[in-house]
């Protein structure tokens, strides 16, 4: 099997470590052993626990926490994987097959076209309309969702732009998914980091055809313990089991006890997400309205990035380089994300970090305009 590269992926893992200021991350800043430790899990008694393989799937008592965040679902709606990507990766193995068509909501975090690509299948893109609030292109959506598509991705709260659909579209796109006879998989990895409005509606229980894909890295803030999990129907849920069977077989019995804790305490990691991200705006607002038109977002409703429209010429690209290579700051380039002429910007981290961050960016970006 040839896969493509991953290009924002294969970026970020070369210069993140390397920079001086890394703000191409897409969380808030992480939970340490020391936060959960007071959220309850017991160091102490862990200590002689002895480090063999954990379940699978996913421990019985995880699972079962996790039912209490999706309505009617049981342990064996549940499958726990190694992270939200891996959860994605799996569905797909599960589903598609050569000649397949896979419908795709651009921009977004882009895992999937090489994942889907590399398992002989065609992609078929609609986009977000910034104008509308990115709302979907609802022609193109009809187009790239036919009878015969196999599977629709999107995410939701959306990476890159903070968007959250409407209740109307979240209706129309299970509609039109179940008069194709297609899957609907729903990452909804941001569902908890709202930043000033209500909890995010998600999709699971408005129709058979949906598959949600979760995890700790984004609204919980703990991305170093690699935990995401899959929500299906339970036939789907068996062949993704045995999937994972052939891949990492399933996560560490540490990462499985931290899960538990962060799950049964996930309204306090929400807490601590919001008013991270409800400061933070704030430092991002005044830096964007500081360039006078040259810099356009749409402030992000959930998620702990920005996406900045900017007036010039310069491919993305080349302008994310001359920042890592002029400021010593990693950013994301819109051509990364399937949308040119933008660049993500990290919100989630302490203000500090943030302000000298957005402070290096605009040094290029004036620059840039003035030249």
């Amino acid at each position: 099997m040839s896969i493509e590269p991953f290009r924002m992926e294969r970026m970020q893992s070369t210069w993140e470590n390397l920079v001086e200021y890394d703000m191409s991350e897409s969380g808030v800043r992480p939970l340490t052993l020391r936060e959960l430790i007071e959220m309850g899990f017991d160091l102490e008694g862990f200590l002689d626990v002895p480090l063999g393989y954990s379940q699978s799937n996913g421990t019985l008592e995880l699972r079962e926490t996790l039912t209490g965040v999706y309505p009617g679902a049981t342990v064996d709606h549940m499958e726990v994987t190694n992270g939200t990507s891996e959860a994605n990766y799996l569905v797909a193995l599960a589903l598609v097959e050569p000649g397949d068509r896979v419908a795709m909501e651009t921009p977004n975090y882009m895992q999937y076209p090489g994942v889907v690509r590399s398992l002989g299948a065609e992609v078929a893109p609609f986009r977000l309309v910034e104008e509308e609030g990115w709302e979907p292109d609802w022609e193109q959506f009809e187009r790239a969702v036919q009878p015969g598509t196999r599977l629709v991705y999107l995410s939701n709260p959306n990476n890159p732009t903070g968007s959250v659909l409407s209740p109307a579209a979240m209706r129309r796109i299970v509609e039109r998914v179940e008069q194709a006879g297609a899957w609907l998989l729903a990452d909804e990895v941001y569902q908890g980091a709202e930043i000033h409005r209500e909890r995010t509606p998600g999709f699971w229980g408005m129709s058979d055809r949906v598959i949600i894909t979760s995890g700790l890295s984004k609204a919980y803030g703990i991305p170093g313990v690699r935990i995401g999990w899959i929500v299906g129907p339970k036939e789907l849920i068996e062949k993704c089991w045995t999937q994972h069977d052939y891949l990492t077989i399933g996560p560490s019995k540490l990462s499985d006890r931290l899960a538990r804790v962060a799950v049964a305490n996930r309204e306090r990691c929400y807490a601590r997400t919001r008013a991270i991200l409800q400061r933070n705006l704030q430092a991002a607002r005044q830096w964007v309205d500081g360039f006078g038109g040259f810099l356009r977002w749409r402030e992000p409703e959930a998620a702990a990035i920005g996406l900045v429209k900017y007036k010039a010429p310069i491919p993305s690209i080349e302008l994310a380089e001359r920042v890592r290579v002029r400021q010593s700051t990693l950013i994301v380039p819109g051509a990364h994300l399937g949308l040119e002429g933008y660049l993500r910007l990290w919100i989630g981290g302490r203000e500090e970090f943030l302000r000298e961050g957005l402070r290096r960016i605009g040094e290029e970006l004036q620059a840039v305009r003035q030249s």
